[in-house]
């Protein structure tokens, strides 16, 4: 059974990441035949082999089963869009996505209980008609069809539509060179998109279909090809690991896997069961909340842990496209739309250019009857108005600034995937940066530890590795608490792990899979003190201390960026009873432990350490019960474990800043550049480097916003707390002096702060983004919720991080720039090789000159195109025209090497606090095209007129000889017409003069649109382009000045008197003199600096003005003359967050007070009682 049906759908009324593009498509929706309408009901369907699976792309497909009669089947409409299937969910009157178990939003102890025994087969065969193959399908489209899609681009068939017109003009050369140029194009591109095709394939197809243990059963496997998975199946992971063909979560065993595709991180990470019991097993299961027992496809599981006789399980979440992976390889498959204002107002400018053909089009038509021109005539030229109005040439000319600015990108070390964000960079005046690894060094160096007696705290001591500590609870939580384990003989985890137990100078060893086969219950790893080389008597004792000190580590609570902590379970050789040993933010682990064991000072000393930078541990122990046994331990939920803890002490590690990060803040500052901290470490901390790296300056305030959700009775509220500043050396008194009256300050908040006000606060969550400069102990969905709030108040906002939990920021903003190298890097725009921040400027830098260049080129194409058209249209009023090689010669020799070379200049070496336009549509750009569209058009009308008002002026015939006539020519004789020596008339004094003065316009308007300072270097410094003006100049004196037969013939120039050449060269020269004239007086100086000056940055605060020089001073007055003749006073500001500033300028209440409380029940923001 198949039917089709056209529909149109909305994406507003779709689930998923679609919703975003707000985009109509058109779909075709099929039907099929299926024993239920969704993939999770319970069916009593008896095995068969026919049951057909749906074939995931556009077939319908058609259920027969033998054991299902067919009226007692249903009909299902779906259809396919961007890798998904929807299906028809009678509930809802929509369309819905299917994604994977967690649809049916079960409990992670109903996992254990309902899905642990897999599927049948017809289950099986089942839900594959609605999941489809396991695979992540890039399927490389054929050259065919990327040409009939490149080819169709509305551009082409312009061109098309325009070689026919040449040719039914017999302009062939002109039309081959443009056909050559478009087939180059064409296949430049096709062999691009299809490379990144292949690539993309290869990538994923490496791994895509692999081998696995189906289980069916408790005790049944199978082997399966993994296309056959469907969510809800049970699959044995190998002991030598695998690379994971699906999203699962394990409950049985443990695993340590590789995650570097997903999160650029390549510290191996310990996967543990799904806890089947206590609070956190009644928890619903989320991907998100329970990650660490999840395998995510595309992983690589390197080893895993497992009881004797039983295997490592895990239950199928998600497959296909629904997975981590398949999620990445879509989202490069169908990026979100760059709606950039530059291409948008390029296209707006393209129309008004598509007018300007029009009158043109109506005006050859309606000269062309009065002078009865013959139809076929009056088609043609009308035609070819609207060719020359649109130049062909445009879309290359200006790919190549993007091109070269790439190039010089990658010379620098940063690499490029999407080349059309890199004029995006030039409008960046928002920057967030994680800390670790991206501030500051990657690596933490233990700076001492402070450990806790008796509830006090002793003196800071250097390090754990003394004899006298060996034995101590604090030195074993050191040694044991961490997620550590031995690849190929090689220690491996998380860096600051790493740290931790090397400084204790103990051992670890790993069971071996023979020794775990031997033993029902689980071979611990151990850690032990190393053994030192003691002779004689002495040395039994030190075996009999090492024996005594070795510890077992029997259970393991992986951390958790939600919970702030991981605890282990471990065993002393020779004890009884077990212990519990616990690592985590000091705040939740003080929060954990027995009031009396937490020191009284606890909080200065905490504020101590990290105002000064530092990142701070605290650690924790309790003794279990001694009636727990192995197993028991095995099935004990982490909240039973990790509470009524002793606290232990603090670990004191030091993270220093990296050298080039003050540097590159500071130039960002200066360019008006506003700079963030978003990272997951403490919020004191994060404050402090913020204050070590110039984010926040000594002299300035910092206003934490400390959220707390609802409880009980009591609504949401935020406590406004202001941070200590560090004491002002008398360097700094007088800066802090000039900036108090400024008020400057920022805001901090941490998570759970952004989350609650993001919520219950949505009115304030905007005014504090205006100020906010730290964001500490954010999760990586929140940092991208930052940059889409930031985004939301007009920011252009770039990203840069070292790729590790930044991979969604990094998508989501404008501008994302990983400092990390691996896979994860293939879902942000720019990756730098270099491990620090100078790769920001860098991009900035390139990205103002690209952004520059592009309005250059566009303007250049834009006169080109209107040069062109006035020439025309005056030789069309004597029904002349321009030569098939004087089109050819202004076209190819002018005009490309111009639009080529000109892109060249690379970017200025200094990031300047002025930024680029970011729009065509703007004041000074129209301004400056319209006046030189005006100049071009006064000089080409003068030279028309002039030329007919000679002595010698007559129609032009082979026979005329200008160059020597001596006498006047009659009145009557001055007309041109056509004649039967030139039926295009195209020879005449008129085509000449125009053409001469023409050339040189085009070559004037490069030189003035190929600005410099303060964005690219000088247009000298690119000497191409200064090569090839001088060429051009030199060439078209000479031929004009000393006319050549051969070349005159070629471009159908005529011969004028000499006095008429010199007489065009001072046309020429007041022409260009007037063009610079113009461009600098009203473009640069009036427009820019005085009437627009007020809409570049307002990003900071204002500068004080109180010494101001005279120049200053006359500027300002100038400026406000100018600004009310322009009408720009009182002008509201066209983004947000210049609108919100404006706004709390006027708010008495803004910044709160300190010590004050806001309620979310209050309709205003209100600032309460003070506490």
């Amino acid at each position: 059974m198949k039917t089709r049906e056209d529909v149109k759908i909305i994406n507003q009324g779709l689930d998923g990441e679609m919703d975003e593009f707000r985009q109509w498509f058109r779909v075709r929706v099929h039907r099929m035949l299926a024993p239920g309408r969704k993939p999770f009901d319970d069916l009593d369907v008896k095995p068969r082999s026919q049951l057909a699976n749906g074939n995931f792309g556009h077939q319908v497909c058609s259920v027969q089963d033998e054991q299902l009669p067919q009226e007692q089947q249903v009909q299902i409409q779906y259809f396919t869009h961007h890798s998904f299937r929807y299906y028809w969910n009678d509930a809802i009157q929509n369309f819905a996505f299917y994604q994977g178990l967690e649809d049916v939003k079960v409990s992670c102890a109903h996992i254990h209980a309902e899905h642990s025994r897999g599927l049948t087969k017809a289950l099986q065969d089942y839900r594959r008609l609605f999941f489809g193959e396991n695979e992540i399908a890039v399927r490389v489209p054929s050259l065919f069809k990327l040409l009939t899609k490149e080819v169709l681009n509305p551009f082409y068939i312009f061109q098309l539509f325009s070689v026919v017109l040449w040719t039914a003009e017999d302009y062939y050369y002109y039309a081959t060179a443009i056909v050559f140029m478009s087939v180059i194009s064409i296949a430049t591109s096709l062999y691009t998109i299809r490379k990144q095709y292949v690539m993309l394939h290869d990538m994923v197809a490496s791994h895509s279909v692999v081998r696995v243990s189906v289980c069916r059963g408790d005790k049944d496997t199978e082997q399966a090809m993994s296309t056959e998975l469907v969510p809800g199946d049970v699959i044995a992971i190998p002991a030598n690991g695998m690379v994971m063909p699906c999203d699962a979560v394990l409950f049985q065993g443990t695993c340590v896997v590789n995650e570097s595709m997903l999160t650029g991180e390549s510290v191996p990470v310990t996967k543990t069961s799904l806890p089947s019991s206590g609070d956190e097993a009644a928890r619903r299961y989320s991907m998100e909340e329970h990650k660490r027992h999840t395998l995510f496809c595309g992983t690589d599981v390197i080893q895993t842990r497992f009881y004797a006789g039983e295997l490592v399980k895990a239950v199928v979440i998600r497959t296909g496209f629904s997975t981590e992976k398949g999620q990445l390889v879509r989202c490069i498959l169908h990026p979100k739309p760059t709606d950039f204002r530059l291409y948008r107002d390029a296209y707006l400018f393209l129309l008004c250019l598509v007018g300007v053909a029009g009158i043109g089009f109506v005006y050859t038509i309606v000269l062309s009857i009065m002078n009865k021109v013959p139809a076929k005539t009056i088609i043609i030229e009308s035609l070819d108005i609207i060719t020359i109005t649109i130049p062909p040439a445009l879309p290359a000319a200006m790919t190549a600034g993007i091109v070269y600015a790439q190039r010089r990108l990658k010379r620098v070390g940063i690499f490029c995937i999407s080349p059309q964000r890199i004029n995006m960079c030039g409008q960046l005046n928002l920057v967030c940066f994680d800390k670790t690894g991206t501030l500051t060094e990657d690596g933490l160096d233990l700076w001492g530890i402070h450990r806790a007696e008796h509830g006090s705290f002793v003196a800071p001591e250097p390090g754990p590795a003394e004899e006298r500590l060996v034995k101590s609870a604090f030195v074993a939580c050191m040694a044991t608490c961490h997620s550590l384990t031995k690849i190929e003989g090689e220690l491996s985890g998380d860096p600051l792990d790493l740290k931790m137990f090397a400084s204790t100078g103990w051992v670890l060893e790993e069971p071996t899979e023979e020794e775990t086969a031997l033993h029902n219950p689980l071979m611990p790893t151990v850690v032990r003190p190393p053994k030192r080389a003691i002779t004689g008597d002495g040395q039994s004792q030190s075996q009999v201390q090492n024996m005594s000190c070795e510890l077992g580590i029997v259970r393991q609570f992986p951390f958790s960026s939600v919970l702030q902590r991981m605890s282990v379970v471990v065993r002393r050789l020779g004890d009884k009873h077990m212990e519990a040993f616990l690592k985590g933010a000091p705040e939740v682990v003080a929060g954990l432990c027995k009031p009396h064991s937490v020191p009284q000072s606890f909080t200065e000393t905490l504020e101590s350490y990290t105002r000064q930078g530092f990142r701070v541990i605290a650690l924790a122990h309790r003794q279990l019960e001694s009636k727990l046994s192995w197993h028991k331990v095995q099935t004990l939920s982490r909240d039973l474990i990790e509470t009524n803890m002793e606290f232990l002490g603090l670990i004191v590690m030091q993270n220093k800043i990296k050298q080039e990060t003050a540097g590159v803040l500071t130039e960002l500052r200066r360019a008006n550049i506003r700079t963030l901290m978003v990272t997951g470490d403490n919020m004191l901390t994060a404050v402090s480097v913020a204050r070590d790296c110039g984010m926040v300056r000594p002299h300035e305030n910092v206003i934490v916003a400390d959220a707390a959700p609802p409880r009980d009775s009591l609504p949401p509220c935020i406590t406004w707390r202001y941070v200590d500043k560090p004491a002002q050396t008398a360097s700094d008194d007088q800066t802090a002096q000039i900036l108090v009256e400024e008020e400057m300050y920022h805001f901090a908040l941490n998570g759970r702060a952004f989350a609650v006000i993001t919520e219950h606060f949505p009115q304030l969550i905007q005014k504090l983004a205006l100020r906010a400069t730290v964001f500490a102990r954010m999760a990586p969905d929140q940092k991208t919720q930052l940059v889409e709030v930031l985004q939301g108040i007009d920011y252009i906002v770039g990203m840069c991080g070292d790729g590790a939990n930044d991979c969604g920021a990094l998508k989501r903003a404008h501008s994302g720039i990983s400092l990390s190298e691996l896979e994860a890097s293939v879902a942000s725009p720019f990756t730098s090789s270099t491990s620090n921040i100078s790769c920001v400027p860098n991009l900035i830098r390139e990205g103002r000159a690209a952004l520059i260049t592009s309005f250059c080129v566009f303007k250049f194409m834009a006169l080109y195109s209107i040069i062109q058209y006035i020439s025309v249209i005056l030789l069309y009023w004597i029904l002349s025209n321009l030569g098939d090689f004087q089109f050819l010669f202004i076209d190819l020799v002018i005009i490309l090497i111009i639009a080529f070379t000109m892109s060249l200049n690379p970017a200025w070496k200094d990031l300047v606090r002025q930024r680029p336009p970011s729009s065509l549509i703007s004041g000074p750009l129209l301004c400056s095209v319209l006046t030189q569209i005006l100049t071009c058009l006064a000089f080409q009308v003068l030279a028309f007129y002039l030329v007919q008002q000679q002595s010698w002026y007559e129609t032009w015939t082979p026979q005329s000889d200008a160059c020597n006539v001596s006498r006047p020519s009659s009145f009557s004789d001055r007309r041109n017409g056509t004649t039967s020596h030139d039926h295009k008339n195209i020879r005449n004094y008129e085509n000449t003069s125009l053409f001469y003065v023409s050339s040189f316009q085009y070559l004037a308007v490069a030189i003035v649109f190929s600005k410099g300072k303060p964005f690219r270097q000088p247009s000298y410094k690119n000497w191409p382009f200064m090569l090839s003006c001088v060429g051009l100049y030199s060439f078209l004196l000479f031929i004009m000045l000393y006319p050549i037969s051969a070349i005159d013939n070629f471009l159908e120039i005529v011969c004028v008197p000499h006095d008429w050449r010199v007489a065009l060269v001072i046309v020429v020269a007041a022409n260009a003199v007037v063009s610079f004239m113009l461009e600098i007086l009203i473009v640069d100086i009036i427009l820019w600096r005085l009437v627009f000056r007020g809409s570049q940055g307002a990003n900071g605060p204002r500068e004080s003005s109180s010494g101001d020089t005279p120049q200053v001073a006359n500027d300002s007055w100038g400026a406000l003359f100018l600004s009310r003749l322009f009408c720009r006073r009182n002008k509201p500001p066209k983004v947000l967050y210049r609108h919100l500033a404006l706004e709390l300028q006027d708010d008495a209440n803004w910044p709160p007070k300190p010590s004050t409380v806001t309620y979310a029940a209050e309709a205003q923001p209100h600032i309460s009682a003070t506490l």
